[in-house]
């Protein structure tokens, strides 16, 4: 790590950038993404609700109820315009349907339908984000490796010399990450979506398990935008001082 005279110091850098067009479905892999007051632009920007739910407070179709939602894949037509650009779901078949198609609801359940939030349809906060050194702690405990889609992240973050669990020491904190700054906020607390398999879909419990012994079911962190900007794979991700 490097501290520079005005007491920043380099913590890190970006190795991989992820948003979610539909929350629950698979993420869009990206090399840069404009980063607003709510997000990374696009970020869950539309999601499934089910009838009957939509009064509740937590009415999202996800993958807790539907472990296959990962193998749906969306995206923007127009990728760098996110916010002007429909979303086109690949189904598992195959097909492409507009995500607001009523053959893709039907797809997912009796009484589920479509609906579009400009500020993204978050659990909790609009940014998340985990070190590529902590997965690869965890996975030294389950003694294999694990994908980083299983917890969904938006930025993964290579921690370098900090090591495994690097983040949670960034809470309270602000981060300078390419043009953005991001404020850590909190640690993120893990649920069983993290047992689904991005690729099979097939659920394994010794994950939440394996969190639950060694983190306290604690994993990676949540945090919010100070500044908007871009931000890039290959950005240095810089700790500002108090």
């Amino acid at each position: 790590m490097e501290t520079d005279p005005q007491g920043s110091t380099d913590v890190g850098r970006v190795v991989a950038l992820w948003r979610y067009p539909v929350k629950a479905m698979a993420g869009e892999s990206l090399e840069r993404a404009d980063v607003s007051w709510h997000g990374l632009a696009g970020d869950r920007r539309w999601a499934f609700v089910r009838d009957g739910q939509v009064r509740s407070g937590f009415p999202w179709l996800t993958i807790r109820e539907r472990s296959d939602l990962v193998a749906y894949r969306p995206a923007f037509s127009a990728p760098d315009r996110p916010e002007a650009s429909p979303v086109v779901v690949r189904t598992p078949a195959g097909e492409h349907l507009d995500v607001d198609d009523p053959a893709l609801a039907a797809q997912l359940g009796e009484g589920v339908r479509p609906i579009k939030q400009d500020r993204g349809v978050f659990d909790a906060m609009p940014v998340s984000l985990i070190g590529s050194q902590t997965l690869a702690a965890m996975g030294a405990a389950l003694d294999s490796d694990l994908d980083p889609r299983r917890f969904r992240p938006n930025l993964v973050v290579d921690t370098g010399e900090g090591g495994a669990f690097a983040e949670e020491e960034w809470v309270g904190r602000v981060l300078r990450v390419g043009a953005a700054r991001l404020r850590v906020d909190r640690r993120d607390k893990r649920c069983v979506v993290v047992n689904v398999d991005p690729d099979t879909s097939a659920r394994d419990p010794r994950v939440l398990r394996a969190v639950a012994r060694e983190r306290d079911a604690y994993l990676g962190v949540y945090g919010s935008t100070v500044e908007p900007g871009a931000v890039a794979v290959g950005d240095a991700v810089v700790l500002e001082p108090y």
